[in-house]
């Protein structure tokens, strides 16, 4: 905890772990364009009052820590909060254990929702750019609608992930967008004067007789993925389980289309759809109510099956991601397979697509048991494989 007065430079940069992670181990949880950020942010962090500082994008706490340890250096009654929504729960897991590690845990407000109560009454922001320019846009239109009128957006990341058309997206929602000086590869856009705003609302579509609906940034958008399609083409018409007390269970459900096609499909089965990003959950619960059966699909974020107990379904679904933000990781499918082949009962199928040239074959025979081929295109291969 900093004592009175401790500016940000002696902030413990180096204590931030990315714990727990997915990715290749002894990575660095804070990088220029953090430093970037909150060097930039700096004045209009000072002349904030308590509770005025949200932090958005934050992938291991760095930015949220560091505007955190300057709130609790000026305010010792800790009386104001930094908030903060991280879209990943790994990666707002990760920012709660640094935090807990600073003595900072008090002055962090976690917000699991992209919404009003994030952002209402916000005079500074603080945030790294996502990848999704759709994602931008739901940000940027709340933040334009729910901040303070004299709000300022400090938008930041590594040169190689921006485009100029992030700066169309915030020029949409503020009269005022300046770009800094690049540092050490990165760069911050300032948004002023907000204008336009709007709430996020979720993009529709009807696909082979499905609704499908997404927020920014959810795999998939309004659409099927190839590989999505290919798996949905060859699930039998007989599947076990699916009961409710045994239900279907789609892991990594992103948009929700294979819960939902699995329900409308099967009017009398049950299912439970989950994925760790609250964008994803938030848009596989619209689909599910766009396809009237949100009474029989249940909607979790969850870190892989951790809510669900050993040995307990028949049945579990799969198209395995591949991104950890902006890097490519091919440590998730095995940590799912895992998680699956925990779950899942002897006898149990796993049904899963990737691409093939992955080659996640050897890894689910390895990890969760027996493993044929029942589809395969020049991208995709679907697998089903047993429970040992």
């Amino acid at each position: 905890m900093p004592r009175p007065g401790e500016p940000l430079a002696a902030f413990p940069f180096e204590a931030l772990r990315r714990t727990p992670d997915i990715e290749a181990p002894g990575l660095v949880a804070v990088d220029a364009a953090d430093r970037l950020i909150l060097d930039e942010s700096a004045s209009a962090r000072a002349d904030a009052a308590a509770g005025e500082v949200v932090v958005i994008g934050d992938a291991y706490g760095a930015l949220a820590l560091g505007a955190a340890w300057d709130l609790a250096a000026r305010d010792r009654r800790g009386t104001g909060r930094v908030r903060v929504h991280q879209d990943a729960l790994m990666g707002e897991r990760a920012i709660a254990a640094n935090a807990a590690g600073l003595g900072l845990a008090d002055v962090v407000a976690p917000s699991p929702a992209l919404d009003a109560a994030l952002v209402t009454g916000a005079r500074v922001v603080l945030m790294r750019l996502p990848r999704s320019l759709d994602a931008l846009r739901d940000i940027a239109g709340l933040i334009a609608e729910r901040a303070a009128p004299d709000v300022a957006v400090f938008a930041g990341g590594r040169i190689k992930h921006m485009t100029r058309a992030m700066n169309d997206v915030l020029g949409a929602f503020f009269a005022r967008v300046d770009v800094t000086h690049a540092r050490q590869k990165s760069r911050v856009l300032i948004a002023r004067s907000p204008r336009d705003g709007r709430a996020p609302t979720p993009a529709a579509a009807r696909i082979d007789g499905l609704e499908l609906r997404a927020y920014g940034g959810t795999f998939g958008g309004t659409s099927i993925d190839a590989g999505t399609r290919l798996l949905l083409s060859h699930l039998t018409d007989v599947l076990p389980g699916g009961g409710p007390d045994d239900p279907w269970l789609d892991l990594a459900c992103g948009n929700g289309i294979i819960g939902a096609w699995l329900a409308t499909r099967h009017p009398s089965s049950f299912v439970v759809s989950s994925d760790p990003s609250s964008s994803a959950v938030a848009s596989a619960c619209e689909t599910m109510r766009a396809n009237r059966v949100e009474d029989r699909v249940r909607v979790e974020r969850a870190d892989a099956l951790e809510e669900r107990p050993d040995a307990s379904a028949s049945l579990i679904t799969l198209n395995p991601p591949f991104h950890s933000g902006a890097a490519v990781t091919d440590q998730i499918a095995p940590r799912l397979f895992a998680d699956a082949a925990r779950v899942l009962r002897p006898g149990g199928e796993l049904w899963c697509v990737w691409n093939s040239p992955l080659r996640y074959r050897a890894a689910l025979e390895r990890i969760v048991g027996p493993t044929r081929q029942v589809a395969r295109d020049p991208r995709f291969t679907v697998t089903v494989t047993t429970r040992r």
